[in-house]
């Protein structure tokens, strides 16, 4: 699928997943945009108005996403099997192993999985117009993989990431308290 700007995707649903998809990379790339404008800007009010936005922007990718594994069966049973042998223990241990600033981190993170999913979308809507059943069988093989990678870099965002992605997370934000999927 082709997206006329870096801004949006196009919007053509295709069904619900496609569409759970593009409103993840939609989210993701408001996410990203909040953060750059956070750093372009040394005034205190404004950046608490971006924070606080793009923090929403997170419980929205975070919204999709809990929607796209109650729909998506195998994205799912993917999110299960990455948790369980995927271990990253902890926000503190990140700060200490790397020299990447944590948004910049936090930003390439957020443009992988949009990649990941625009892939997901694109390899679909050729399943559906393809005929041959083992070039079919190939692309559902891909699509797998893919799906396991937004896994693995969700987990990976969530946890590094101190701000909370809604249902997908489990923070204490003044007062809230955001469960993990299980």
């Amino acid at each position: 699928m082709s997206y006329t700007t870096e801004r949006q995707p196009q919007g053509m649903e295709r069904n619900i997943e496609t569409f759970l998809r593009e409103g993840m990379i939609a989210e993701i790339v408001a996410i990203d945009d909040y953060s750059h404008f956070i750093s372009l800007t040394d005034n205190k009010e404004v950046k608490d108005i971006f924070y606080q936005i793009m923090k929403r922007e997170k419980v929205h990718y975070g919204m999709f996403l809990d929607a796209l594994r109650k729909v998506d069966r195998e994205e799912g049973e993917l999110k299960r099997k990455i948790y369980s042998e995927i271990n990253i223990y902890s926000k503190q241990k990140y700060k200490e192993s790397t020299k990447v600033e944590k948004g910049d981190l936090l930003d390439a993170i957020r443009i992988l999985i949009k990649g990941e999913l625009e892939a997901i979308i694109l390899y679909e809507e050729f399943i559906n117009n393809i005929k041959d059943q083992s070039i079919v069988c190939i692309i559902n093989q891909i699509i797998r993989e893919e799906k396991e990678h937004v896994e693995e870099l969700t987990k990976a965002l969530t946890t590094i990431d101190e701000d909370s992605y809604g249902p997908i997370s489990e923070v204490s934000h003044r007062g809230m308290i955001y469960r993990k999927n299980k």
